[in-house]
């Protein structure tokens, strides 16, 4: 495959999951978490620097897109361990123990809690999560920018 291929293929790799998350928001019902939100970003980055590397043809625009396709595969692995309870999540979208609070601190921090937690599953395929599903296709995504990288 030729340099251009790879880059069309990992740029395009990123749309498809904008596209299947955008799906899973506005089709499904299913609001994402601050969590899913961060995830998006590099994507859409991977996506503008896989449109310039088309046509600027410059090895710094790849490298960026193999660090974008990374940071969003790194997101969704620290996503996939806030699911899962390995560690915890940020405390604005986590669920956590409650002590040392009145019942109305307890009450505002309620009210003041997102809609949607950072460590509830909203859906899985064979028993990974959407998060994890980002993890392993954005590396894979990755491997075609570095893929790119040595067609140079």
């Amino acid at each position: 495959m030729t340099r251009a291929q790879y880059i069309l293929l990992a740029a395009g790799g990123s749309a498809g999951l904008m596209l299947a998350a955008l799906a899973f928001q506005h089709l499904g019902g299913m609001a994402p978490c601050k969590l899913c939100i961060w995830q998006r970003y590099p994507h859409v980055i991977a996506i503008l620097l896989g449109l310039l590397a088309l046509r600027f043809r410059q090895q710094i625009l790849v490298v960026l897109g193999a660090t974008a396709a990374a940071s969003t595969g790194a997101i969704g692995v620290y996503h996939a361990g806030v699911e899962q309870g390995w560690w915890q999540g940020p405390t604005t979208c986590s669920s956590g123990p409650i002590t040392g609070l009145s019942a109305d601190d307890l009450l505002n921090q309620i009210m003041a809690a997102p809609l949607v937690r950072c460590d509830d599953i909203p859906w899985e395929l064979f028993g990974v999560s959407m998060a994890g599903w980002n993890a392993i296709v954005s590396f894979g995504l990755m491997a075609l920018w570095l893929m790119a990288l040595r067609r140079a």
